[in-house]
Parts: C-alpha cells; sequence; structure tokens
C-alpha cells in the first residue's frame, strides 16, 4: 500500500482536490489521508460539504486578520507532528497557497517526497499574485513529482531545471466539473432561484484578488456600472468575498446599481451551475479561467497579467487589464458582436478533458513500479 496524505487549506485547493480524492479512494493500492489547514474556514467547509469529504485531520488554523506568517507557521507547526504520526510515502499539496507552501516544505523537512498538483504556472512577476507567484516556484523547487496541467506550464518547470519527474496531466478542475454541473439544477441560493435566465444576457462576476484591492477593484466597479447601463439586457451577478476590504469598496459602488445583483460567497455547486448559466464571465479568479471555457463560456480576466496564458492563445479568454476604460471596451466588444461571442464560446479548452485525476493516481503507481505511465495530457 502507498500511503498518500493529501495537504490543503482553502476553496479553490479543495475543488481541484476533491476528483483527485475520489479517484485516490478508488485505487486498492492506496491509502488515502486527507488533512486540511483550514487556511480558510467556512468556505473550505462548504467544498468539503458538497463533495462528501471527511478529512482525517483538521489543524483548524483560521484565526481573524490572520498574517501569511500567522498561516505559514501554525501551519508548520501542525503538519510537523502530523507527519511524523502518519509517515506518508508521500505528500500531495496543489497550486500555489501558503498552505501549498507549507506543506511542501514540511514534508521536505522530513524528507518525504511531495507531488505538486498544478504546477509550473507562471507571471514571472515576484508581486502578481502575491504571495502565490513565490509560492508556487518555491514548491517547484521542492517537489519531486510535478503534475503540470499543460505544455507550457512543463516547459516552465523545465526552463528552471526542476528536480524530479514532470507529467502532464490537464487541470483536476475541470474533472471536477463532472460532479457538480446539472442541467436542472434548483439553486441552494435564494436569489439565484428566484432568477429567470432566459430574461437577459447574465455576466458573473469575481474580484476579490489582493493585489487588486483599492483602486484596481473601484476601477472594476466603474466599469461593470458602465456596462449596464450601456446594455439594456444585461446584468450582473457579483458573489462579493467576505474579505472586509473587499466589501468596503464593493457595496457603496455597486449596491444601489439596478441590474448589478450582490450576494454573499456561494459554494461551488452554485458557483458551476451559476457559470453555466451565464453569458460571460468577467474575473480575477485563476480557478474560474479554466473552468468557464469548459462551459463555453468567454473570460474577461480582470488583471494585469495571467499565470494561464493558453486561455488567452486559445480564444476562449481576453485580457481585460484593471483600468476602467479597457474593462469596458473589452467587454464591450464581446457584448456588441456576435462572432467574437462564438469564437470564444466554442474554442477548445486548452486546461483539460477531465481525466487529470486519473492520469496523477496512475503516475503515482508508476513512481512506486505499480504501474506503467499515464498518457499525457495533449493541448
Amino acid at each position: 500500500m502507498i500511503r498518500v496524505l493529501s495537504v490543503f487549506g482553502t476553496r479553490p485547493e479543495a475543488i481541484k482536490m476533491a476528483p483527485l480524492l475520489k479517484k485516490l479512494e478508488e485505487e486498492p493500492s492506496i491509502e488515502s489521508i486527507v488533512c486540511v489547514t483550514a487556511q480558510h474556514r467556512e468556505m473550505l467547509d462548504q467544498v468539503l460539504e458538497v463533495f462528501q469529504l471527511e478529512p482525517d485531520f483538521d489543524l483548524n488554523i483560521m484565526k481573524e486578520r490572520q498574517s501569511l506568517v500567522d498561516v505559514t507557521v501554525n501551519a508548520l507547526k501542525g503538519l510537523s507532528p502530523l507527519l511524523m504520526e502518519t509517515k506518508p510515502d508521500i505528500v500531495l499539496v496543489q497550486g500555489d497557497t501558503t498552505t501549498t507552501f507549507a506543506g511542501a516544505l514540511a514534508a521536505f523537512y522530513q524528507k518525504i517526497p511531495v507531488g505538486h498538483i498544478e504546477a509550473g504556472l507562471r507571471t514571472n512577476d515576484r508581486y502578481s499574485p502575491f504571495p502565490e507567484e513565490i509560492n508556487r516556484r518555491i514548491v517547484g523547487v521542492l517537489a519531486t513529482l510535478h503534475f503540470a496541467p499543460t505544455r507550457r506550464n512543463k516547459e516552465n518547470l523545465l526552463k528552471e531545471h526542476v528536480i524530479g519527474k514532470v507529467y502532464v496531466t490537464g487541470n483536476t478542475v475541470i474533472d471536477a466539473l463532472k460532479y457538480t454541473v446539472q442541467e436542472h439544477y434548483v439553486f441552494k441560493n435564494e436569489v439565484l432561484r428566484d432568477i429567470d435566465f432566459s430574461d437577459g444576457r447574465y455576466i458573473l462576476l469575481t474580484s476579490h484578488r489582493r493585489e487588486n484591492l483599492g483602486k484596481p477593484l473601484e476601477n472594476i466597479c466603474k466599469a461593470v456600472k458602465r456596462i449596464v447601463e450601456e446594455f439594456e439586457d444585461v446584468k450582473v451577478i457579483y458573489p462579493v468575498h467576505m474579505n472586509p476590504e473587499v466589501r468596503r469598496i464593493v457595496f457603496p459602488m455597486l449596491g444601489n446599481v439596478e441590474k448589478v445583483i450582490l450576494i454573499d460567497p456561494i459554494d461551488v455547486i452554485d458557483m458551476h451551475n451559476l457559470m453555466a448559466r451565464c453569458y460571460l464571465v468577467m474575473t480575477d479568479s485563476g480557478g474560474l479561467q479554466e473552468e468557464a471555457p469548459a462551459l463555453g463560456k468567454p473570460v474577461v480576466v480582470l488583471r494585469k497579467e495571467t499565470e494561464r496564458p493558453e486561455a488567452i492563445e486559445a480564444g476562449v479568454a481576453v485580457l481585460g487589464g484593471v483600468e476602467e476604460e479597457k474593462i469596458f471596451e473589452v467587454t464591450k466588444r464581446i457584448l456588441n458582436d456576435k462572432r467574437v461571442y462564438r469564437s470564444m464560446a466554442k474554442a477548445v479548452n486548452p486546461f483539460g478533458d477531465g481525466k487529470a485525476s486519473e492520469r496523477i493516481v496512475k503516475a503515482i503507481l508508476h513512481e512506486f513500479d505499480l504501474s506503467g505511465p499515464p498518457e499525457e495530457f495533449i493541448n
């Protein structure tokens, strides 16, 4: 039996780890152990409930106004004795959060191999996104197995001369959609449940990244206000992050704007099904850039750069930036030109085919001489 310990702590990590955990549980040669740090508590718990995941260990480190130092130190303190107790053969971490970094470092300190899910994403700007760009680079140094979603991600890792093996698997977030999107879904959120999505074009908006707080988020709100004023049939739904800095800007600027619907954060099933019913997506989220193309939804990326350039190159997304005028003009073009919209909506998703979790499990088995190598995802 291969003892695999999966460590994660935030909602995005949990969404992307959930389908992989399901596959690990199905494999008779693997003993799957799950530890959550609860870097995010409430939003993490929503995902655990949706996917019916019960962690074996819960470090429960979240506290109000926690700093990056708090998260790192408390995660390390909790993980170190846990690793000594469980003695895993490999530790899996996902993405680029502070939990990801701490999990990989804790395993390295005890000379336990690290598998990095979603390896090789790069913006080449150490402060954008912050701290994620440096987190994933450090994990790239610590990991021995690198599960890269795309060939470009693999090339990034090879240029950095990472130690260990690199597998191109696709992104597990595409796998997750198979569990969540339903044709006749009834929303849990009461506001969403009462919306008739056939009465106009709905835009799903999300923005909460640390580097967008302040002036960039104000610019986003101004652009959104202009969009709904310009287009009579366009409405915007914005699940607003609980971060007080986000809400301090968003509610005064958009709270009384007609055709802008502000709601509290929603769980992953509501979010995926909302995305499936919307006309297009405006977001600074990494996960939504990957998920929306799988559902045929064009994406306006509300950032100055993206570590997912495959979406731009494939024509499923466009970089909107964080300046009011550019965001407005880019979105206006998609709403005005049906040919542009159709070309984005019908482009092939470069991030996965729904089989990433299977490839990762097979790669782990291969590393322990229990299987042949997986076929790489071709994008």
